[in-house]
């Protein structure tokens, strides 16, 4: 008995043990009921529910006239759940079928894809851009495997025009450049959501009542660009690129009284709707992104700033060195022809460096950088475009002794295409500088006004008085003497300047590289619009009169067709001001050909329309007649001698020909292996390339003669072939 008392103890011990198992576990499943049934139950309601986005419609963009310059459509996702429930086999290639019909695949190739998908066999992705038709044809077969997923996709109309200022987004529906950048927050809007439940395989179900958050859609921006002018600039600076056989034009258009962008454009451009097809290079908006300097159109701070601080006066006589070079503080300056005697509204009209300089140099230097900093240099418009640079302008703690003449001509500073044009337009609008804008007004997904852009002031940049006494001067830059003859419009009075600048090139400025430029605007007395065109390395004709001068005319041309306003205006007589159309019609000046290849010389002719005669073998043209910047008739046919240049041909030595006689000189060159440009006759005073530059065989030397005895002055220029020579264009 006492034996078998620890083995009943043992056996009470284990049948407690089996007893309180169930009574816990019931008393378990009574707490989790009962008890804390509610909390877990939402835990799990929490658990298994998930959210899949609505995505929002990104915001139009439209130009002033509500033309969509930038819109989105719809791209259906085409996927398959072949074990969803009430798929057969037979559905399953119903729908291969039915989807083959209006695709490039075939049925067998959407079946083998839906057979051979082990990843997720229960989503398989048949066509990620289904045609419209296609869609509706499988949303009508109502069968639940079947998953149509819309998203919305960036389209650009009109393709590549406005591209610069529009921009693009990239494959997230992000925006990288211009508008689609800046605004990229509001154009984007605000994702909404749906509730789904997720079963533990991670499959998704949809449920009865469940939550949905609408999409916030993003705000459309209506913008100040007109579609029509802004598709003219567009046309216009391509023709002017081939016209020119130039690296790259630009052009942009402002309302003075406002500061609206009215156009805006570079070639080359790209393809918004496909923009890695570009070069990056093409996709820059090199209007507000690069910085050049401005040559001879920075040459109104100068003139501003002379006549308000009263250094000038309007009846003063300037006169300029014989030979039209300037020595000032040990390097050279040099006006594009000598030009003699010049009156105050001469030196600008007709672009003299040298007579310029001087004025500037009367100038407080102090002064000098306040005006160029009131006219906008050195410092960002803040345009509602990304990517701007804001120039650089030196302060007169950092200039030499040569900064303020070499300024004063457009030298020593980098500026954008805006801010010249910016300084342009405050001139055109009596002295009053407006901000650069693009967006006028955002407007929500109904259609109202959410914000609106007012025209801001930035500040006067000089007396109205002043602005009035500038006025005739800049219109004389487009007279028959000025140097934007080639800009002017019979019966439209135009302001202006125009810029040749030499290219900063590897550490120097290059014989053959420059930016040539025309900046002005129309009608004089009473400004509409503000233009400012560059042209990047022209070919065969460098002046910024004849190339970005040209461009100008053509657009204020066509927009004068387009805009009726501009015939209502009434333009001041003016003598000896405007080209007669006879002069446009008979006349023309020969481009330079010397130096370019066959090719090139033969395209830039028939683009031109001009006649021509070809001689000789080879593949570069190695002298012309008539000579380049001659004036020649129309109809009369360029002779061109083309010939083989070698490797050993590249580096010869310029020779020393001042103070030789037209002949001498001629036969010198001739023997050297050069070709020749004559100006005027007599001893030789000037050439270019100076002497011990080297230059290939074949390539034209200027030399310009006068009858007279230039003794001193010759001299002179021959012990200062060592200091740096800058500027000489209009």
């Amino acid at each position: 008995m006492s034996s078998s008392n620890p083995l009943r103890g043992k056996l009470m011990i284990l049948l407690g043990f089996i007893l309180f198992l169930p009574v816990s576990i019931a008393i378990q499943v009574l707490r989790i009921q009962v008890v804390d049934g509610r909390d877990f139950r939402s835990l799990w309601s929490e658990q298994t529910v998930d959210e899949l986005p609505i995505k929002a419609e990104r915001g139009q963009i439209l130009d002033r006239n509500g033309r969509l310059l930038a819109t989105n459509f719809v791209e259906t996702k085409v996927a398959l759940d072949p074990k969803a429930p009430g798929m057969t086999p037979d559905l399953v290639d119903s729908v291969a079928v039915t989807l083959a019909q209006y695709t490039d695949a075939t049925a067998s190739e959407y079946l083998q894809k839906i057979r051979s998908t082990t990843a997720s066999p229960r989503y398989v992705v048949l066509e990620r851009s289904a045609p419209v038709m296609a869609v509706d044809h499988l949303r009508s077969m109502n069968l639940r495997g079947i998953i149509l997923e819309e998203s919305y996709k960036r389209r650009y109309p009109f393709q590549e025009l406005s591209a610069h200022i529009l921009g693009f987004v990239n494959h997230d529906g992000y925006g990288m450049t211009g508008l689609e950048k800046t605004y990229d927050p509001m154009l984007r809007g605000e994702d909404g959501a749906q509730q789904v439940r997720r079963d533990r395989t991670g499959q998704i179900t949809a449920y009865v009542g469940a939550p949905k958050r609408l999409p916030n859609h993003g705000i459309t921006l209506e913008t100040t660009i007109d579609g029509n002018i802004q598709a003219i600039v567009e046309e216009e600076i391509r023709r002017g690129m081939e016209r020119w056989s130039a690296k790259g034009v630009t052009a942009i258009l402002v309302r003075p009284s406002t500061g609206e962008i009215l156009a805006m454009a570079n070639v080359p451009t790209f393809n918004p709707n496909a923009p890695a097809s570009s070069p990056t290079e093409s996709r820059r908006n090199r209007a507000i992104a690069d910085m050049i300097e401005p040559g001879s159109t920075f040459k109104l701070v100068t003139a501003m700033a002379a006549v308000e601080q009263h250094k000038v006066r309007f009846d003063e006589i300037f006169e300029t060195p014989e030979d039209g070079r300037q020595v000032v503080y040990g390097q050279v300056l040099r006006d594009h022809d000598p030009l003699g005697t010049l009156s105050f509204t001469e030196v600008f009209s007709k672009s003299s460096n040298i007579a310029t300089a001087e004025i500037a140099m009367r100038v407080e230097p102090r002064d000098f950088y306040q005006y160029a900093r009131a006219l906008g240099y050195g410092s960002p418009t803040h345009i509602d475009l990304p990517n701007e640079m804001p120039g650089r302008l030196q302060k007169p703690y950092e200039w030499s002794k040569v900064t303020l003449p070499w300024m004063s001509i457009g030298y020593e500073v980098q500026a954008t295409p805006l801010q010249v044009l910016q300084s342009y337009a405050a001139f055109a609008n009596g002295g009053e500088m407006m901000k650069p804008y693009v967006v006028k007004r955002t407007l929500d997904w109904h259609g109202n006004v959410v914000s609106e852009t007012h025209p801001t002031r930035i500040r006067q940049v000089a007396q109205p008085e002043t602005i009035q006494k500038l006025l005739p001067v800049f219109e004389d830059v487009l007279a028959d003497s000025g140097t934007a003859e080639q800009a002017a419009i019979e019966g439209l009075q135009i302001a202006g300047k125009t810029g040749t600048a030499q290219k900063y090139v590897n550490g120097g400025y290059g014989t053959s590289n420059y930016y040539a430029s025309f900046a002005g605007f129309f009608p004089s007395r009473d400004p509409m619009y503000a233009m400012m065109i560059l042209v990047d390395e022209p070919r065969g004709v460098i002046y910024g009169g004849w190339t970005a001068g040209t461009i100008f005319r053509h657009i204020a041309e066509r927009i004068r067709g387009v805009d009726r306003s501009l015939d209502q205006i009434p333009s001041l007589p003016q003598q000896d001001t405007l080209r007669t159309v006879e002069f446009e019609q008979n006349l023309a000046v020969a481009p330079d050909f010397v130096g370019q290849t066959k090719d090139e010389a033969e395209r830039f002719l028939k683009d031109m329309g001009l006649s021509y005669q070809l001689g000789g073998k080879g593949d570069r043209v190695l002298k012309q007649e008539p000579l380049a910047g001659d004036v020649m008739d129309v109809g009369q046919s360029i002779k061109l001698w083309v010939g083989s240049i070698t490797p050993s041909e590249v580096a010869l030595e310029v020779p020393e020909l001042r103070g030789q006689s037209m002949k001498q000189a001629t036969n010198t060159l001739l023997a050297s292996g050069f070709t020749v440009q004559k100006v005027g006759s007599g001893t030789i005073y000037a050439q270019f390339p100076l002497p011990g530059e080297r230059l290939r065989t074949g390539y034209a030397v200027t030399i310009r003669g006068k009858t007279r005895d230039l003794g001193q002055s010759i001299q002179s220029e021959r012990t200062s072939t060592t200091s740096q020579i800058l500027g000489g264009l209009p």
